[in-house]
Protein backbone atom coordinates (compact mmCIF):
# COMPACT_ATOMS: atom_id res chain seq x y z
CA UNK A 1 0.00 0.00 0.00
CA UNK A 2 1.39 3.57 -0.45
CA UNK A 3 1.58 5.99 2.48
CA UNK A 4 0.67 9.74 1.20
CA UNK A 5 1.73 12.74 4.07
CA UNK A 6 1.31 16.71 3.49
CA UNK A 7 4.63 17.83 3.29
CA UNK A 8 4.98 21.98 2.95
CA UNK A 9 2.63 22.03 -0.37
CA UNK A 10 3.28 19.33 -1.80
CA UNK A 11 3.58 15.46 -0.49
CA UNK A 12 5.62 12.70 0.67
CA UNK A 13 4.92 9.19 -0.56
CA UNK A 14 6.33 5.38 0.25
CA UNK A 15 4.84 1.99 0.04
CA UNK A 16 5.10 -0.40 2.59
CA UNK A 17 3.68 -4.11 3.07
CA UNK A 18 -0.15 -4.18 4.08
CA UNK A 19 1.16 -7.22 6.09
CA UNK A 20 2.65 -4.11 8.33
CA UNK A 21 -0.10 -1.66 8.64
CA UNK A 22 -1.27 -1.65 12.64
CA UNK A 23 -3.70 0.66 10.88
CA UNK A 24 -4.80 4.22 9.56
CA UNK A 25 -6.07 6.49 11.59
CA UNK A 26 -7.53 9.65 9.16
CA UNK A 27 -10.27 12.27 10.29
CA UNK A 28 -13.34 11.77 8.44
CA UNK A 29 -13.45 15.35 7.36
CA UNK A 30 -12.58 15.24 3.73
CA UNK A 31 -15.56 12.33 3.36
CA UNK A 32 -17.98 14.99 5.16
CA UNK A 33 -20.15 16.44 2.35
CA UNK A 34 -21.09 20.01 3.59
CA UNK A 35 -24.84 20.75 2.00
CA UNK A 36 -23.63 23.89 0.58
CA UNK A 37 -20.33 26.18 -1.09
CA UNK A 38 -17.84 27.77 1.26
CA UNK A 39 -18.86 31.57 1.60
CA UNK A 40 -22.88 30.30 2.11
CA UNK A 41 -21.84 27.91 4.81
CA UNK A 42 -20.42 31.23 6.30
CA UNK A 43 -23.79 33.08 5.38
CA UNK A 44 -25.81 30.52 6.60
CA UNK A 45 -24.00 30.62 10.02
CA UNK A 46 -24.10 33.83 10.43
CA UNK A 47 -27.51 34.55 9.44
CA UNK A 48 -28.55 31.70 12.47
CA UNK A 49 -25.92 32.97 15.61
CA UNK A 50 -25.95 30.61 18.24
CA UNK A 51 -26.35 32.51 21.65
CA UNK A 52 -26.51 35.95 20.24
CA UNK A 53 -27.81 38.76 18.08
CA UNK A 54 -26.56 38.97 14.36
CA UNK A 55 -23.43 40.69 13.79
CA UNK A 56 -25.03 43.63 12.46
CA UNK A 57 -26.79 44.15 15.74
CA UNK A 58 -24.05 43.42 17.53
CA UNK A 59 -22.56 46.50 15.21
CA UNK A 60 -25.74 49.18 15.36
CA UNK A 61 -24.32 52.21 17.67
CA UNK A 62 -20.50 50.80 17.86
CA UNK A 63 -17.50 53.14 16.67
CA UNK A 64 -14.70 50.98 17.31
CA UNK A 65 -14.67 47.67 16.11
CA UNK A 66 -11.72 45.62 16.42
CA UNK A 67 -11.73 41.80 14.80
CA UNK A 68 -9.36 39.72 15.97
CA UNK A 69 -7.86 37.51 12.99
CA UNK A 70 -5.25 34.85 13.05
CA UNK A 71 -1.31 34.80 12.21
CA UNK A 72 -0.02 33.07 9.18
CA UNK A 73 0.80 30.14 11.18
CA UNK A 74 -2.98 29.00 10.62
CA UNK A 75 -4.35 28.18 7.43
CA UNK A 76 -8.01 30.31 8.49
CA UNK A 77 -9.94 31.10 5.34
CA UNK A 78 -9.91 34.56 6.16
CA UNK A 79 -10.93 35.40 2.36
CA UNK A 80 -14.18 33.83 2.98
CA UNK A 81 -14.91 34.49 6.87
CA UNK A 82 -13.30 38.29 6.65
CA UNK A 83 -15.97 39.82 3.97
CA UNK A 84 -19.35 38.88 5.60
CA UNK A 85 -18.46 39.82 8.65
CA UNK A 86 -17.49 43.26 8.05
CA UNK A 87 -20.82 43.68 5.46
CA UNK A 88 -22.48 43.07 8.50
CA UNK A 89 -20.32 45.50 10.84
CA UNK A 90 -21.05 48.17 8.25
CA UNK A 91 -24.50 46.84 7.91
CA UNK A 92 -25.10 47.56 11.45
CA UNK A 93 -23.21 50.91 11.18
CA UNK A 94 -21.97 52.00 7.59
CA UNK A 95 -19.09 54.89 9.89
CA UNK A 96 -17.14 51.91 11.75
CA UNK A 97 -14.03 52.74 12.56
CA UNK A 98 -12.62 48.86 11.62
CA UNK A 99 -9.41 47.44 12.98
CA UNK A 100 -8.12 44.09 12.24
CA UNK A 101 -6.30 42.77 14.61
CA UNK A 102 -3.55 39.90 13.68
CA UNK A 103 -3.83 37.82 16.53
CA UNK A 104 -0.27 36.52 17.02
CA UNK A 105 0.28 35.37 20.62
CA UNK A 106 3.76 34.97 21.23
CA UNK A 107 4.85 34.03 17.52
CA UNK A 108 7.03 36.13 15.33
CA UNK A 109 4.83 38.92 13.94
CA UNK A 110 3.54 38.08 10.53
CA UNK A 111 4.95 39.74 7.23
CA UNK A 112 3.17 42.26 5.03
CA UNK A 113 3.42 38.92 2.51
CA UNK A 114 2.17 36.69 4.76
CA UNK A 115 -0.94 38.99 5.77
CA UNK A 116 -1.14 39.93 1.68
CA UNK A 117 -1.70 35.68 1.13
CA UNK A 118 -4.28 35.36 4.12
CA UNK A 119 -6.35 38.03 3.58
CA UNK A 120 -6.13 39.04 -0.49
CA UNK A 121 -5.45 42.55 -2.41
CA UNK A 122 -8.97 43.49 -1.49
CA UNK A 123 -8.90 43.65 2.43
CA UNK A 124 -5.12 44.33 2.38
CA UNK A 125 -5.87 47.69 0.15
CA UNK A 126 -8.88 48.60 2.44
CA UNK A 127 -8.76 47.70 5.71
CA UNK A 128 -6.69 48.58 8.79
CA UNK A 129 -4.40 46.23 9.56
CA UNK A 130 -2.33 46.18 13.36
CA UNK A 131 0.05 42.95 14.05
CA UNK A 132 -0.45 42.04 18.01
CA UNK A 133 3.14 42.30 19.69
CA UNK A 134 3.13 40.36 22.97
CA UNK A 135 6.36 42.19 24.51
CA UNK A 136 4.93 46.12 23.53
CA UNK A 137 5.09 48.26 26.71
CA UNK A 138 1.50 49.30 26.74
CA UNK A 139 -0.70 46.50 27.76
CA UNK A 140 -3.87 47.17 29.63
CA UNK A 141 -4.43 44.46 32.99
CA UNK A 142 -7.65 42.93 32.88
CA UNK A 143 -7.50 41.12 36.09
CA UNK A 144 -6.32 37.78 37.94
CA UNK A 145 -6.46 34.60 35.93
CA UNK A 146 -8.27 31.29 37.47
CA UNK A 147 -4.80 30.27 37.54
CA UNK A 148 -3.47 32.99 39.24
CA UNK A 149 -1.84 34.69 36.81
CA UNK A 150 -1.78 38.15 35.79
CA UNK A 151 -4.39 39.05 32.58
CA UNK A 152 -2.74 41.68 30.52
CA UNK A 153 -4.10 42.42 26.68
CA UNK A 154 -3.73 44.28 23.29
CA UNK A 155 -5.17 48.05 24.69
CA UNK A 156 -6.55 48.24 20.62
CA UNK A 157 -8.44 44.99 21.37
CA UNK A 158 -10.04 45.57 25.10
CA UNK A 159 -10.79 48.96 24.28
CA UNK A 160 -12.38 48.89 21.67
CA UNK A 161 -16.68 49.05 21.51
CA UNK A 162 -17.23 45.87 20.02
CA UNK A 163 -14.37 42.83 19.70
CA UNK A 164 -15.36 39.89 17.77
CA UNK A 165 -13.01 37.50 15.96
CA UNK A 166 -12.78 35.02 13.21
CA UNK A 167 -10.87 31.41 13.28
CA UNK A 168 -10.85 28.44 13.15
CA UNK A 169 -11.44 24.99 14.79
CA UNK A 170 -9.08 21.78 15.06
CA UNK A 171 -8.05 19.59 17.93
CA UNK A 172 -5.19 21.18 19.85
CA UNK A 173 -2.68 19.26 21.71
CA UNK A 174 -3.05 21.37 24.87
CA UNK A 175 -6.12 23.63 24.99
CA UNK A 176 -8.19 21.09 23.47
CA UNK A 177 -9.01 22.75 20.52
CA UNK A 178 -8.14 25.83 18.22
CA UNK A 179 -10.50 28.37 18.14
CA UNK A 180 -13.27 30.69 19.76
CA UNK A 181 -11.33 32.26 23.24
CA UNK A 182 -7.83 31.55 21.69
CA UNK A 183 -8.13 34.76 20.33
CA UNK A 184 -7.80 36.51 23.18
CA UNK A 185 -5.69 34.31 24.89
CA UNK A 186 -3.14 33.74 24.10
CA UNK A 187 -4.08 35.44 20.78
CA UNK A 188 -3.68 39.14 21.72
CA UNK A 189 -1.83 38.06 25.41
CA UNK A 190 0.72 39.85 27.03
CA UNK A 191 3.91 37.70 27.08
CA UNK A 192 3.77 37.12 30.58
CA UNK A 193 -0.03 36.21 30.69
CA UNK A 194 0.96 33.26 27.79
CA UNK A 195 3.54 32.18 30.11
CA UNK A 196 1.40 31.74 33.01
CA UNK A 197 -1.22 29.98 31.32
CA UNK A 198 1.20 27.86 29.58
CA UNK A 199 2.99 26.78 33.05
CA UNK A 200 4.49 23.34 34.03
CA UNK A 201 1.20 22.28 36.28
CA UNK A 202 -1.23 22.87 33.36
CA UNK A 203 0.68 21.68 30.93
CA UNK A 204 1.17 18.53 32.64
CA UNK A 205 -2.45 17.92 33.76
CA UNK A 206 -4.23 14.65 32.03
CA UNK A 207 -7.44 16.89 30.71
CA UNK A 208 -5.11 19.35 29.01
CA UNK A 209 -4.98 17.06 25.60
CA UNK A 210 -6.69 17.56 22.50
CA UNK A 211 -10.11 17.30 22.59
CA UNK A 212 -10.46 17.84 26.30
CA UNK A 213 -12.14 21.61 27.09
CA UNK A 214 -14.60 20.71 30.60
CA UNK A 215 -11.76 20.42 33.03
CA UNK A 216 -9.01 21.36 31.01
CA UNK A 217 -7.35 24.40 33.17
CA UNK A 218 -5.79 25.64 29.81
CA UNK A 219 -9.05 26.08 28.44
CA UNK A 220 -10.54 27.80 32.09
CA UNK A 221 -8.25 30.52 31.76
CA UNK A 222 -8.62 31.59 28.10
CA UNK A 223 -12.43 31.30 28.72
CA UNK A 224 -12.18 33.52 31.79
CA UNK A 225 -9.88 35.93 29.63
CA UNK A 226 -11.93 36.30 27.02
CA UNK A 227 -15.24 37.34 28.57
CA UNK A 228 -12.62 39.87 30.57
CA UNK A 229 -12.12 41.53 26.72
CA UNK A 230 -15.16 41.68 25.96
CA UNK A 231 -15.22 38.94 23.20
CA UNK A 232 -18.93 39.03 22.04
CA UNK A 233 -19.10 37.21 18.51
CA UNK A 234 -17.27 34.86 16.52
CA UNK A 235 -17.11 33.66 13.19
CA UNK A 236 -15.44 29.76 12.96
CA UNK A 237 -14.69 27.42 10.28
CA UNK A 238 -14.09 23.56 10.54
CA UNK A 239 -11.92 22.68 7.27
CA UNK A 240 -10.78 19.82 5.63
CA UNK A 241 -7.49 18.62 4.12
CA UNK A 242 -7.91 20.41 1.49
CA UNK A 243 -8.35 23.96 3.75
CA UNK A 244 -11.49 24.01 2.62
CA UNK A 245 -14.98 25.01 4.70
CA UNK A 246 -16.85 22.13 5.78
CA UNK A 247 -18.47 23.74 8.56
CA UNK A 248 -18.88 27.22 10.15
CA UNK A 249 -19.95 28.43 13.35
CA UNK A 250 -21.25 32.08 14.89
CA UNK A 251 -22.33 33.81 17.37
CA UNK A 252 -21.46 33.23 21.25
CA UNK A 253 -17.61 33.13 21.64
CA UNK A 254 -18.22 29.77 24.16
CA UNK A 255 -21.49 28.33 22.62
CA UNK A 256 -20.56 28.93 19.08
CA UNK A 257 -17.63 27.21 19.44
CA UNK A 258 -18.30 24.45 21.65
CA UNK A 259 -21.11 23.46 18.66
CA UNK A 260 -17.93 23.44 16.57
CA UNK A 261 -15.73 21.53 19.05
CA UNK A 262 -18.48 18.79 19.19
CA UNK A 263 -18.49 18.73 15.57
CA UNK A 264 -15.33 18.49 14.94
CA UNK A 265 -14.77 15.56 17.37
CA UNK A 266 -17.64 13.47 15.67
CA UNK A 267 -15.08 13.32 12.72
CA UNK A 268 -11.90 13.62 14.17
CA UNK A 269 -11.82 11.15 17.65
CA UNK A 270 -10.27 7.56 17.11
CA UNK A 271 -9.03 5.00 19.26
CA UNK A 272 -5.31 4.56 19.59
CA UNK A 273 -3.44 1.87 17.01
CA UNK A 274 -0.39 0.65 19.18
CA UNK A 275 2.56 0.02 16.89
CA UNK A 276 6.66 0.22 16.95
CA UNK A 277 6.55 2.56 13.91
CA UNK A 278 4.26 5.74 14.02
CA UNK A 279 4.23 7.62 10.74
CA UNK A 280 2.99 11.26 11.11
CA UNK A 281 3.24 14.75 9.47
CA UNK A 282 1.98 18.42 10.71
CA UNK A 283 -0.49 18.85 8.19
CA UNK A 284 1.73 20.60 5.17
CA UNK A 285 1.96 24.39 4.68
CA UNK A 286 1.18 26.54 7.11
CA UNK A 287 1.34 24.33 10.10
CA UNK A 288 4.52 22.74 9.06
CA UNK A 289 6.54 25.81 8.98
CA UNK A 290 9.14 25.14 11.59
CA UNK A 291 10.32 22.33 14.17
CA UNK A 292 8.60 23.88 17.29
CA UNK A 293 5.14 24.27 15.64
CA UNK A 294 6.03 20.34 14.72
CA UNK A 295 5.63 19.41 18.24
CA UNK A 296 1.90 19.39 17.84
CA UNK A 297 1.97 16.23 15.11
CA UNK A 298 3.87 13.92 17.67
CA UNK A 299 1.46 14.95 20.56
CA UNK A 300 -1.07 12.88 18.63
CA UNK A 301 1.72 10.03 17.37
CA UNK A 302 2.55 9.29 20.96
CA UNK A 303 -0.16 7.32 21.96
CA UNK A 304 -0.06 4.88 19.66
CA UNK A 305 3.81 4.73 19.64
CA UNK A 306 4.87 2.03 21.87
CA UNK A 307 7.53 2.78 24.55
CA UNK A 308 11.10 3.04 22.87
CA UNK A 309 9.12 2.75 19.60
CA UNK A 310 10.14 5.33 16.92
CA UNK A 311 7.68 8.19 15.10
CA UNK A 312 8.54 9.49 12.14
CA UNK A 313 7.55 13.36 11.58
CA UNK A 314 7.35 14.67 8.38
CA UNK A 315 7.49 18.64 8.59
CA UNK A 316 9.04 20.84 5.85
CA UNK A 317 10.17 23.62 8.20
CA UNK A 318 11.02 26.26 5.32
CA UNK A 319 11.03 28.39 8.83
CA UNK A 320 13.94 26.72 10.73
CA UNK A 321 13.15 26.19 14.35
CA UNK A 322 10.44 28.10 15.41
CA UNK A 323 11.97 29.24 18.94
CA UNK A 324 15.29 30.10 20.31
CA UNK A 325 14.55 28.89 23.66
CA UNK A 326 12.50 25.42 23.04
CA UNK A 327 16.18 25.09 20.50
CA UNK A 328 18.39 25.19 23.16
CA UNK A 329 17.03 23.45 25.70
CA UNK A 330 17.64 20.80 24.03
CA UNK A 331 20.72 21.61 22.62
CA UNK A 332 22.31 21.90 25.41
CA UNK A 333 21.12 19.26 27.23
CA UNK A 334 21.08 15.44 26.22
CA UNK A 335 18.79 13.54 28.64
CA UNK A 336 15.17 13.85 27.35
CA UNK A 337 13.72 12.72 30.52
CA UNK A 338 16.17 14.77 32.72
CA UNK A 339 15.02 17.93 30.81
CA UNK A 340 11.09 16.59 31.52
CA UNK A 341 11.91 16.35 35.12
CA UNK A 342 13.22 20.23 35.48
CA UNK A 343 10.68 21.36 33.85
CA UNK A 344 7.94 20.11 35.81
CA UNK A 345 9.67 22.06 39.34
CA UNK A 346 9.60 25.25 37.23
CA UNK A 347 6.60 27.06 39.34
CA UNK A 348 4.03 28.88 37.23
CA UNK A 349 5.58 32.41 37.59
CA UNK A 350 9.01 31.56 36.17
CA UNK A 351 7.74 30.05 33.15
CA UNK A 352 10.44 30.34 30.34
CA UNK A 353 10.09 31.04 26.35
CA UNK A 354 9.18 28.02 24.64
CA UNK A 355 8.39 26.21 28.08
CA UNK A 356 5.56 24.22 27.30
CA UNK A 357 6.41 23.17 23.85
CA UNK A 358 9.89 22.01 25.45
CA UNK A 359 7.64 20.11 28.25
CA UNK A 360 5.60 17.96 25.83
CA UNK A 361 8.51 17.56 22.69
CA UNK A 362 10.81 16.15 25.89
CA UNK A 363 7.89 13.67 26.96
CA UNK A 364 7.23 12.25 23.71
CA UNK A 365 11.52 11.89 23.54
CA UNK A 366 11.66 10.22 27.16
CA UNK A 367 9.10 7.53 25.31
CA UNK A 368 10.09 7.33 21.75
CA UNK A 369 12.36 8.08 19.39
CA UNK A 370 11.96 10.48 16.51
CA UNK A 371 12.99 10.64 12.84
CA UNK A 372 12.32 13.77 11.22
CA UNK A 373 12.03 14.28 7.74
CA UNK A 374 12.26 18.07 6.82
CA UNK A 375 14.52 20.61 4.74
CA UNK A 376 15.96 21.57 8.20
CA UNK A 377 20.04 21.04 8.67
CA UNK A 378 20.56 17.67 9.42
CA UNK A 379 22.98 19.15 12.60
CA UNK A 380 19.86 21.00 13.94
CA UNK A 381 17.86 18.12 13.91
CA UNK A 382 20.42 15.87 15.48
CA UNK A 383 21.19 19.00 18.16
CA UNK A 384 17.13 18.23 19.05
CA UNK A 385 17.66 14.65 19.62
CA UNK A 386 16.01 13.48 16.33
CA UNK A 387 17.63 11.88 13.53
CA UNK A 388 17.69 13.93 10.36
CA UNK A 389 15.89 12.27 7.10
CA UNK A 390 15.16 13.65 3.87
CA UNK A 391 12.76 11.11 2.69
CA UNK A 392 9.68 8.42 3.47
CA UNK A 393 11.35 6.00 2.18
CA UNK A 394 15.03 6.56 4.17
CA UNK A 395 12.67 7.20 7.48
CA UNK A 396 11.39 3.86 7.34
CA UNK A 397 14.64 1.94 6.53
CA UNK A 398 15.94 3.97 9.50
CA UNK A 399 13.25 2.92 11.78
CA UNK A 400 13.40 -0.95 10.85
CA UNK A 401 17.59 -0.20 11.57
CA UNK A 402 16.90 1.40 14.96
CA UNK A 403 14.32 -1.14 15.94
CA UNK A 404 16.77 -4.13 14.47
CA UNK A 405 12.84 -5.33 13.42
CA UNK A 406 12.49 -5.45 9.31
CA UNK A 407 8.87 -6.36 9.65
CA UNK A 408 7.51 -3.88 12.25
CA UNK A 409 4.39 -3.07 12.53
CA UNK A 410 3.41 0.74 11.37
CA UNK A 411 0.75 2.79 12.59
CA UNK A 412 -0.37 5.75 9.93
CA UNK A 413 -1.71 8.69 10.79
CA UNK A 414 -1.49 11.03 7.32
CA UNK A 415 -2.52 13.98 9.12
CA UNK A 416 -1.58 15.03 12.53
CA UNK A 417 -3.02 17.86 13.54
CA UNK A 418 -6.56 17.04 12.46
CA UNK A 419 -6.72 13.49 14.84
CA UNK A 420 -8.10 13.21 18.50
CA UNK A 421 -6.76 10.24 19.56
CA UNK A 422 -7.58 8.21 23.02
CA UNK A 423 -5.68 5.96 24.59
CA UNK A 424 -7.18 2.40 25.25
Amino acid sequence: MTITLPYGKGHLSAQIPESRLAGRICSRLDDYRPQADQARLVEQAMAAPIGSPTLAQLAQGKEKVVVLCSDHTRPVPSRYLLPPMLAQIRQGNPQADITLLVATGCHRGSTPQELADKFGPDIMGREKILVHDCDADEMQYMGTLPSGGPLYLNKTAVQADLLVAEGFIEPHFFAGFSGGRKSVLPGVAARQTVYANHCADFIAHPKARAGFLDGNPIHRDMVWAAEQAGLAYIVNAVINSKKEIIAAFAGHFDQAHRKGAEFLASLCRDQAVPADIVVTSNNGYPLDQNIYQAVKGMSTAEPCCRPGGVIIMAAQCQDGVGGDGFYRTFAENRDAQAILDQILQVPQQETQADQWQSQIFARVLAKCRVIFISDAPDQIVKDLHMLPAHSLEQALALAEQLLDDPQAKITVIPEGISSIITEK
